[in-house]
């Protein structure tokens, strides 16, 4: 099924009446910027023709303006304590890359969010640009269902037997930072104040690993929906933490599926990053 919806209008009528009522946000004088027209997937609980309940997958066409609009790189690390999930990054790296380019291209804000590794990025200009960002008090959290995940990453999630630890010093170098116009934070109350300031009303989330960070730092999915912006999950640039050994003992990229799928169901729309490469208007 596909439907098209102004996104937050449809999905966060919340947000979208907070926003409103916001003062005009600031804008860079210089900045040009265009629409993504992307196909949101969700999942919905229904009644089929034999009246069981089943989910039932929809896409919704949605145009995002790319001015109010930030895409965050969570822990996106230069090295993890899991070979697996180093490897599996790896594969993602040059995607993620392209991704950012052409949607800083378009004037989409860039966020850099490799937790725990500021001090790697003091003094630079994309860390500064969060720090200066005025002070904005956040909502008040909006009501939301939190249900147990569908895979079980209680020994820590890696299917190569590594040790763990916290190896990680930066972002990885092969996500270009653009110290003009990207930002760099750990830290979901500094980046409200930067969304605030320039007036960000939707979030486009990619990194690692889905079923931990990407749905729990404080700048990631469950946050961000609590305050109320317009979230998405970009499916095919994520990977989790998880163990075939436990349950429910499918594949790793099966597990993987299932945490998207979850997503999908109780949190946000998920995105491809064709949609993001080809689906920004030319200017």
């Amino acid at each position: 099924m596909i439907r098209h919806v102004v996104f937050g209008a449809a999905v966060l009528v919340a947000g979208a009446i907070a926003w409103a009522a916001a003062d005009p946000p600031a804008r860079d004088a210089d900045m040009k910027t265009s629409p993504l027209r992307l196909n949101l997937r969700s999942q919905k609980l229904a009644k089929n023709a034999e009246g069981y309940n089943v989910w039932q997958a929809e896409t919704a066409a949605a145009t995002f303006q790319a001015g109010e609009t930030a895409l965050v790189l969570c822990d996106v690390w230069d090295k993890h304590w899991s070979r697996g999930a180093n490897e599996r990054l790896a594969k993602l790296l040059p995607r993620m890359n392209e991704v950012v380019k052409t949607l800083r291209g378009q004037g989409v804000l860039i966020v850099h969010a490799p937790s725990d590794t500021m001090k790697f990025y003091e003094g630079t200009p994309a860390r500064q640009r969060v720090l200066d960002a005025p002070k904005a008090e956040p909502p008040a959290n909006l009501a939301h269902a939190d249900p147990p995940q569908p895979i079980d990453a209680s020994d820590g999630g890696s299917d190569t037997g590594d040790p763990g630890g916290s190896p990680w010093r930066s972002q990885h170098p092969a996500i270009e930072i653009d110290p003009s116009r990207d930002a760099v934070s750990d830290s979901g109350r500094d980046l409200y104040n930067l969304y605030r300031a320039r007036g960000i009303k939707n979030i486009l989330i990619m990194g690692v690993h889905t079923n931990m960070c990407v749905l729990g730092r404080s700048f990631a999915i469950k946050q961000m929906v609590r305050w109320g912006f317009n979230v998405v999950l970009v499916r095919d640039l994520t990977d989790t933490m998880y163990n075939p050994a436990k349950p429910p003992y499918v594949a790793h990229d099966e597990g993987t599926r299932l945490v998207v799928e979850y997503i999908e169901k109780f949190w946000c729309p998920t995105v491809l990053s064709d949609d993001l490469v080809k689906g920004a208007a030319p200017k």
